[in-house]
């Protein structure tokens, strides 16, 4: 069963509140520790409690001042390179919802016009009722459908020349082949009967009647 997504939102009660932190921070320390045992990498954790008069760090005091000197070590630009504070985090949230209602609204937009597009077709004409925004829609979509089916086209005839261009090649290759045989039984012929007349010993009727050699 999938986890209700939680709000992101102030607690207000108190005690939720207080619990909702420690949950969250042993989670979060737990998180840090992981990654950076499996991975490898140095990591630290700085958390400011409510109520607390000092931080809680992890994974030593020590151990947070080595990987803190490190970063600062690095030049300004790296260091700003993917650090967020609420702010622009929040604006990267929305930059990315944003990005992503665009493209749905082209995608939903794309489908109308399609449907359309078929009801056009279907009843052999446009509907007074189309305004002039979903005309040039509509035309942009015929266009692009009409360059697809061009592209289509001229790769199914590629296709058809290529296909019959190695049948050629291959009929060639036969033809020269069945060449090649017939010429080769034409000069084993030529050469068994030039080596019959070497062999046999019947020349000027020295064969007997009874099949034997003199």
């Amino acid at each position: 069963m999938a986890r209700k997504k939680v709000k992101l939102a102030y607690i207000t009660c108190d005690s939720k509140r207080r619990g909702t932190f420690k949950k969250r921070k042993n989670g979060l320390i737990k998180k840090i520790d992981e990654i950076s045992t499996l991975c490898g990498i140095e990591a630290c954790a700085i958390i400011f409690g409510e109520s607390e008069p000092q931080p809680e760090v992890w994974p030593s005091p020590m151990g947070v001042q080595k990987v803190l000197s490190r970063f600062k070590r690095l030049p300004e630009m790296e260091q700003s390179k993917k650090m967020l504070n609420q702010e622009s985090f929040m604006k990267q949230r929305i930059q990315k919802a944003q990005e992503h209602l665009n493209k749905q609204k082209i995608d939903n937009k794309r489908k109308e016009m399609t449907h359309l597009m078929f009801q056009c077709l279907n009843a052999g004409q446009i509907f007074e009722s189309v305004n002039m925004s979903d005309l040039n829609d509509l035309s942009w979509l015929i266009d692009l459908n009409l360059k697809q089916i061009e592209r289509k086209i001229d790769e199914t005839q590629v296709k058809e020349v290529v296909e019959n261009r190695v049948e050629n090649i291959n009929g060639m290759e036969q033809g020269m082949m069945n060449n090649v045989d017939v010429m080769q039984r034409q000069n084993w012929s030529m050469d068994f009967n030039n080596n019959i007349g070497d062999i046999l010993p019947f020349e000027n009727g020295n064969c007997l009647p009874n099949g034997f050699w003199s």
